[in-house]
Formats: C-alpha cells, structure tokens, sequence
C-alpha cells in the first residue's frame, strides 16, 4: 500500500501536534517539516525522524498532501502557492483574513480537483457530533469559550482565533441565515480583540449569544442550547452533554425567606471520546488519498468566515483600545 507523503508547513504548537499525529498513521509518511525557525524546525524534525526545511518551497516537490500552521497572515499566499503546486492542504483555521482571498483558494481547489480543507476541529469533537442528533428546534444558543491571555497568539485576536469555532458550529446547528448582529467588546491585554460578546439574530427567530475571552482566570469552553421541551449543556473539555427535561420551578415563602426550588430530569449522553485532531487528519488523509467526500460544503465554509469577519469588523468600530 503506498502511503501517502505528508508535511507540515509551520511547526509551532498546533504545527508540532499536528506532526505527532500523522506519525502515528500507518497510510501516511512524513516528508518533512518546516519553520522560519531553524532550531524549532530541526528540534521537530529529530523528535520524528523526518527532514527539515526553512522555505516551505523546498517541501512542495515532496509531498502529496501538507498542513499549514502558519500565522493566519500568511495563509493565503501560503496555501496559494501550495494549491497551485498540485498538493492536497489543511490549512489551519481562519482559512483567510479576506472573504475574497477564502473564495480564491476553494476556487484553486475546485480547478485542481484538490482537497483544501479547514482545520475546525471541534467538527471532529465527539460530543459535538452527539449534539447534532439532540438538536432540532434551537431557540437560543449560547457559547462560552474563556482563558487567561497568552501570547503564543499574536496574530489573531479571540474572535479569529477561538469564537471562530463556535461561530461554524452554531451555524451548523441552526441552519438559517443571520440578520442582525450585535457586538460588544475590549482590549485589554493587547491591541487586539481580547473579549467580545457577539449576539446573532436568525432569519428562523434563533437568537445566539457567543462569549469569547482571553482575559479570564477561569478556563471555560461550554455550549447550551435552549429548545421548547429541553436545555442542552456541552463541555467542549470534558466532551459531556447534559440534557434537561420536564424542568419545573416553584416559589417557597417559608418564616420570611423566599427560597427558590427547581426540579428536572437531567439525562448524561454517552459520547464516544476519541481524539479530535486525529479524527481530522484521517478525514483529511482520507479526502486526499480516496476523494472522499468533504464533511463541509464550501458554502457553509465561506458563511462561518463571513460572519467572524463581519463580527471583527463591528469590533474594529468600537475602537480598538483598553475599555472602549
């Protein structure tokens, strides 16, 4: 069986996860890695037996299919150049900081007859998967993906870097179009969007609130989605769901306090817990070696970037400064 030769353009933190999975496939050999970093690219390369590279260039001639974990900058003329070279990409999300630029790439893709897909990878969270078998009838939906700040990221700010994937899977799970956005949000730690609030009205009536921070001592990644017989909670970390029903409330006046009592049947959904980031590189490999089908239609892929660049946009027009 020949494997498929594979490389990894980027080799940071997500560069370098992205490298220990793929040698762990037995469809797939490593080819080599690459980084502007020559210590880190050859740290890399002895960690998995693999050559390195610093021009991305010199990798293309080799490989059949490579990820590309570069700042988000350099994403288009990156996965351009790569494309047009005839090899298969996972490119990292944001796909671009440019609509126009996504549109070009999936179009380069189209033409070549390549896979060019997007690195969302809760799409491969178990118990992402689950919820959309519970969901049917959403009526809010609200997400909250908090952190402290860190500057491994200083190419994107929160809503680039994380809202990003509630934003895809929330638009997966509604299925109809936004049209009214509200967007609330700081710098506090940069100059960046470190804390957004945006709110999403659906043409379906869906209301979604999406919390993103990287100014918060609590780490939190949760999902909750409202319906008319049930309240579902999602724990991104865990891969838990809880689903709420028959849910009843009642006042209590007893001596002088008023006490507050609540009653429902909370059920635990099994979720079958297998590593995400290894789910998507097979998906990926998959696509590239079989011309197996994309999980995600283009178009759905271009609307999640619209409206994260729509949401970054409402942003900017805040100002971009501590309080604003």
């Amino acid at each position: 069986m020949r494997k498929v030769k594979a490389g990894v353009i980027g080799v940071g933190k997500m560069g370098e996860y992205h490298v220990g999975v793929l040698s762990e496939m037995n469809e797939v050999s490593i080819a080599g890695v690459v980084d502007v970093n020559e210590s880190r690219a050859q740290s890399i390369a002895e960690k998995y037996g693999c050559p390195y590279f610093l021009n991305y260039q010199d990798l293309v001639g080799k490989v059949d299919a490579v990820v590309i974990a570069v700042p988000t900058s350099l994403h288009f003329p990156v996965a351009r150049e790569v494309l047009n070279s005839g090899v298969h990409v996972l490119l990292e999300k944001p796909c671009a900081d440019d609509l126009e630029h996504a549109r070009e790439l999936f179009g380069i893709a189209a033409e070549k007859k390549l896979t060019l897909h997007i690195g969302h990878i809760e799409r491969f969270n178990g118990a992402v998967q689950e919820l959309h078998k519970i969901v049917t009838d959403p009526i809010f939906v609200e997400c909250k993906r908090m952190s402290s700040f860190t500057d491994r990221i200083k190419d994107d700010g929160v809503v680039l870097d994380v809202m990003i994937h509630d934003i895809d899977i929330i638009l997966n799970l509604i299925k109809s179009k936004v049209v009214r956005t509200h967007v609330l949000g700081v710098s506090v730690f940069s100059k960046k969007d470190d804390l957004v609030n945006a709110q999403l009205e659906f043409e379906n009536g869906c209301i979604a609130n999406i919390i993103a921070s990287r100014a918060s001592q609590n780490k939190e990644r949760t999902l909750s989605v409202t319906q008319k017989d049930s309240f579902v909670l999602l724990d991104y970390t865990d891969q838990e769901i809880y689903v709420h029903r028959q849910s009843s409330s009642e006042h209590q006046l007893q001596k002088g306090s008023l006490r507050y009592k609540q009653e429902s049947l909370v059920e635990r959904i099994f979720v079958h817990k297998e590593n995400p980031l290894k789910l998507e590189l097979q998906h990926f490999i998959d696509c590239a070696k079989n011309g197996s089908p994309r999980k995600v239609a283009v178009d759905n892929e271009l609307y999640s970037l619209e409206i994260a660049l729509d949401i970054l946009a409402k942003f900017k027009a805040l100002g971009n400064r501590p309080g604003a």
